[in-house]
């Protein structure tokens, strides 16, 4: 059977799934799937009217926390006002009988605002808010504790749900925001045990933020900055217009397993200036076609990947699950290319190259010093760069057929461990080719044991050595230990 009558076919078995099996499936549909609960208002609720404009805005000021409010069948509205919004109490449920829909029209800026903890939201659909770049609809000011579950949340501007500690969503649909479907970001870094399974995330960054904002770094299916710990589980996390999931800037902890990452315009996961992962049983198919193509028709040789490790590793000293970043047991089928360990020599803590304004590595104490004299030696020179170690790339399974995609061999269908040759700034002491040595032989990166179909090439050290497996295996680069290579 032609492999688009495979999709086909499994598309159509995941329809028949009830919403709790398709839960348990990984990369099952949730959009427009939602199970019809709350088909009445539960004992004690405060009922909302759909009729009553901004209703549940004048009901939940009035009611004390804790409140269960049970939304009516109907498009619900919050005023005319572009601050008309929700300011939920500690403890209120949301509940939304089928076919309820807060709708922004364009004209709110938010849905639910405000520092309450323990907040949930169930089958309810949140539309048609404008928010603002980097803001979110829903938990706008990331409180702590918010349950979202069997909920969608599509077709806002901004991101269509921020995060706080402790947050949990679950089979949710997060679709068609205009920059991301998730910022998990919270004033203060004080995200920690964040918990994502059984979502659909898909279309989101429609606004084409990266374009709008050359180099902003500002979009994604989801987005993680400084988050201690996150459990992303079976979610299918496709057709974003940018990165699947973006981890930036000193997140730490974090397993994401089970997951489908399917057909995202760049990387399916991009893990930037981040420590300790756990990367296992996913599979990755058609991610980073667009953002190869485009890299590709300018000239520009590097790497694009769908996984991208950016200035991430494994580090000891930073409490978590694990010590390393472990990429184990995934399926690559037809990505543009595979994996990147890559390190900018000219980033670090302190350096104008340092785009994560304000922050330093998580090795370095709370009194950083990354500055000359300090900088040139000791414990300094080693614990103000973020470190792209301890990486183990090991029974993957890795398959592309230039065909497919439409690419030369060397272009697509490549891994690669690398960084540049360090310049910036004068004082800096990593000039040269010492970050480039350091990722590629002195910092414990290891690819084994895995499997690989189709014409494969490898870029090691800078972008002028990309060459084939044999070269890849023998010395002085000898990765890949035990793996196999077919139509190589």
């Amino acid at each position: 059977m032609p492999r688009s009558g495979v999709l086909l076919v499994s598309a159509l078995l995941m329809s028949c799934l009830s919403p709790a099996l398709a839960a348990a499936t990984p990369g099952a549909p949730v959009c427009d799937r939602q199970p019809a609960s709350y088909p009445s208002a539960p004992s004690g609720a405060v009922v909302i009217e759909a009729s009553v404009d901004a209703d549940l805005t004048a009901k939940t000021k009035a009611s004390p926390p804790g409140t269960t409010f049970w939304l009516a069948p109907g498009t619900h509205t919050l005023g005319k006002d572009e601050f008309g919004q929700v300011t939920p109490k500690d403890g209120d449920v949301y509940l939304g009988a089928p076919g309820a829909v807060l709708d922004g029209r364009g004209v709110n800026k938010f849905a639910f605002t405000g520092r309450a903890h323990d907040v949930v939201i169930r089958n309810l659909t949140v539309r048609g808010f404008a928010a603002p770049q980097d803001q979110g609809v829903v938990n706008h000011d990331s409180g702590d504790g918010w349950t979202i579950e069997n909920a969608t949340i599509e077709r806002n501007d901004g991101a269509g749900l921020m995060a706080g500690a402790r947050q949990q969503v679950r089979h949710t649909c997060l679709r068609d925001n205009g920059q991301y479907g998730l910022n998990a970001y919270q004033a203060g870094d004080g995200i920690t045990g964040l918990v994502l399974e059984d979502n659909e995330i898909t279309g989101n960054n429609t606004g084409d933020w990266e374009t709008k904002v050359p180099g902003c770094g500002c979009s994604g299916g989801a987005k993680f900055w400084v988050v201690d710990g996150a459990d992303v589980r079976r979610n299918w996390i496709h057709h974003n217009h940018g990165a699947g999931l973006w981890a930036d800037t000193n997140n730490n902890d974090f397993l994401v397993e089970d997951n489908l990452f399917e057909a995202n315009e760049a990387e399916g996961l991009f893990y930037e200036t981040s420590y300790n992962l756990i990367l296992r049983d996913n599979t990755f198919r058609g991610n980073g076609v667009v953002q190869g193509r485009r890299f590709a028709d300018r000239g520009d040789n590097f790497p694009t990947a769908t996984v991208y490790l950016s200035e991430s590793g494994g580090e000891p000293r930073v409490r978590a699950r694990t010590s390393s970043i472990e990429i184990t047991g995934n399926t690559f089928e037809d990505n543009w290319s595979g994996i990147t360990l890559w390190e900018n020599a000219d980033r670090f803590c302190n350096s104008p190259a340092n785009t994560s304004t304000g922050y330093c590595t998580r090795t370095n104490g709370p009194t950083p010093s990354c500055a000359q004299p300090e900088i040139a030696s000791g414990a300094k020179y080693s614990d103000c760069r973020w470190k792209t170690q301890r990486v183990s790339v090991h029974e993957n399974t890795f398959r592309f057929d230039p065909g497919q995609l439409g690419c030369t061999v060397g272009i697509c269908g490549r891994m690669a461990m690398l960084a540049n040759f360090g310049t910036y700034p004068d004082w800096s002491p990593y000039h040269g080719e010492a970050v480039q040595e350091a990722i590629t032989f002195g910092q414990d990166n290891h690819w084994r044991s895995n499997t690989y179909t189709g014409p494969w090439r490898f870029t090691a050290h800078d972008t002028s050595r990309t060459f084939d497996a044999a070269r890849w295996q023998a010395a002085p680069y000898g990765q890949d230990a035990g793996s196999t290579f077919t139509g190589s």
